[in-house]
């Protein structure tokens, strides 16, 4: 087990995701941190909608002592105060990048659960506190961060895998359906690539000067050390051709938070991110320790 452990915090951009990804930074912007979780503890894949002018940010809370992550959602106003907090999601498996989107009528949640052996597809009961379980989306491989796009009249899904362990963070795989509910096919030329610096799946797809754009983890030096923008010039049953641009890296102003990136998801004309510092200290050493004997 790595000593020195990652904390990651998001934030919300005042700028739209088009922006950040042709720019390539999200620096210069006017952006709101989200709330600390304090010790061994963090936030973490931001994804939100707006309903009713209030903000709805569902992200992943994760504890080292229990290792094991669950879903929250934070209500927010126009002026970005925090009205409510409650945990939507708790499954006896890690959990994590709730990606959230609304779709044929309804509001749905993509949450990473590789640990379950499989990918469900939650649909809003109650929007936004309450979730239940709407089908499970079956596919060539377990998926790891599996994000949903409506595309050229066909629902894709790009996502990474659990196979071999390189392939969680540096190989692309896509299945395509022609309803959110499937069957889901196969990309026939799985794994799509294989390329550390941008193939994992990290946020919101969107629409730049006529291409489309998958923001793809660079994980090259360090897990979720960037984010780079994967524009996609041909995206078909049987073709994929996307080329990777330059790395959008945190600022070196969010010191101690500049050790990472690895979400960028868009929310209105808004983007929410999250950074990360690296943490170790004695107290931790001792925490973890403890935590072991248990866990075993």
């Amino acid at each position: 087990m790595p000593l020195a452990k990652d904390i990651w915090r998001p934030l919300l951009v005042d700028a739209p995701i088009e922006t950040i990804l042709r720019d390539g930074t999200i620096a210069g912007h006017a952006h709101s941190w989200l709330p600390g979780e304090g010790y061994l503890r963090f936030l973490a894949d931001p994804f939100g909608l707006v309903r009713d002018g209030r903000l709805h940010v569902f992200v992943e809370l994760y504890d080292y002592r229990t290792r094991r992550g669950v879903i929250e959602c934070l209500l927010f106003d126009a002026d970005f105060v925090l009205l409510d907090r409650r945990r939507v999601l708790d499954e006896p498996w890690h959990l994590s990048y709730p990606y959230v989107f609304e779709a044929q009528g309804e509001t749905w949640m993509l949450p990473e659960a590789h640990r379950s052996g499989a990918l469900t597809l939650y649909r809003a009961e109650a929007f936004p506190w309450r979730w239940v379980p709407a089908t499970r989306v079956a596919l060539d491989h377990v998926a790891v961060d599996a994000t949903p796009v409506f595309h050229d009249g066909l629902w894709w899904l790009l996502y990474s895998s659990t196979d071999r362990a390189v392939d969680k963070t540096g190989a692309l795989f896509a299945a395509w359906a022609e309803r959110l509910e499937g069957p889901w096919h196969a990309h026939l030329a799985n794994p799509l690539r294989r390329d550390p610096t941008s193939s994992r799946p990290g946020g919101t797809p969107a629409m730049v000067d006529g291409r489309l754009v998958l923001p793809v983890q660079d994980c090259s030096a360090t897990y979720g050390g960037a984010i780079r923008p994967l524009a996609i010039e041909r995206l078909t049953p049987d073709l994929f051709v996307a080329e990777a641009g330059d790395a959008i890296r945190a600022p070196a102003g969010f010191a101690p938070f500049d050790q990472g990136l690895h979400t960028l998801s868009s929310v209105g004309e808004r983007t929410l991110v999250d950074v990360k510092r690296r943490v170790l200290s004695p107290r931790s050493l001792a925490v973890l320790a403890r935590r072991e004997p248990r866990r075993r």
